[in-house]
This record gives structure tokens, sequence and C-alpha cells, in this order.
């Protein structure tokens, strides 16, 4: 099953004081950027943050859950989705412990022939 992108822009309108919020669609589901890192997935409508050791504090007892089939387990956000300071507290939290991303090897020249 493929998500809803009216969900996920719902889910970044929530967390967008968070930083520089984004998200891009991949093989049906979406990845949530925060401040250019990988801070979620959306994946059939829910939101998966990856765990932090900082997010597990703030959470408590965080559900965990593998977003797809064979997927490291992250916490699974579901009723506290609508409480916007909450959530982007969360995303604050996780994107603040994250590595900032490698920088992009510029591609190499293609030789004529």
């Amino acid at each position: 099953m493929t998500s809803d992108q009216g969900f996920v822009e719902y889910v970044c309108d929530q967390i967008a004081e968070a930083g520089r919020v984004s998200f891009r669609k991949m093989f049906g589901e979406y990845v949530i950027y925060c401040d250019d890192r990988v801070v979620a997935l959306v994946c059939d409508d829910r939101l998966f943050v990856k765990p932090t050791p900082g997010g597990r504090a703030f959470i408590g007892k965080p559900v965990e859950a593998p977003a797809y089939t064979g997927a490291k387990p992250s916490f699974l956000i579901e009723d506290a989705l609508d409480d916007r300071e909450w959530i982007t507290s969360l995303i604050r939290i996780t994107a603040s412990e994250l590595p900032p991303p490698k920088p992009k090897r510029p591609r190499a020249a293609k030789k004529a022939e």
C-alpha cells in the first residue's frame, strides 16, 4: 500500500518549525528530511521517526516497529501526531542527534569514444 501525499504534507506542516523540512517520494512511500537529515519515514500512512537516545528519553516508552519488512525498528508515532509542539520537539531532537549528510561526490565526466 502506498502513502497518501496529503498525509505527508500534513506531517510536514505539523513539524515545519523544527527546521528546514522537506519530503521525497521513494518506492511509493516517503522520506522526511529536517535540515538535510533523514528524520522519518511515512509508510502506509504511518509516521516512523528514526530512533535516537534523545528521542527515546523525550518519548519515554516509545512504540517501536519497522517501517517496512526487513527495516530496523523506528519510533511509531500515532496519537501524538496532532500535538504540533510535541512532534516538532521530537523531530528537532532527532535531527540534532543525526550526523550531517555526507557530501556528494562529483559525478565523473563521461569519456567520448
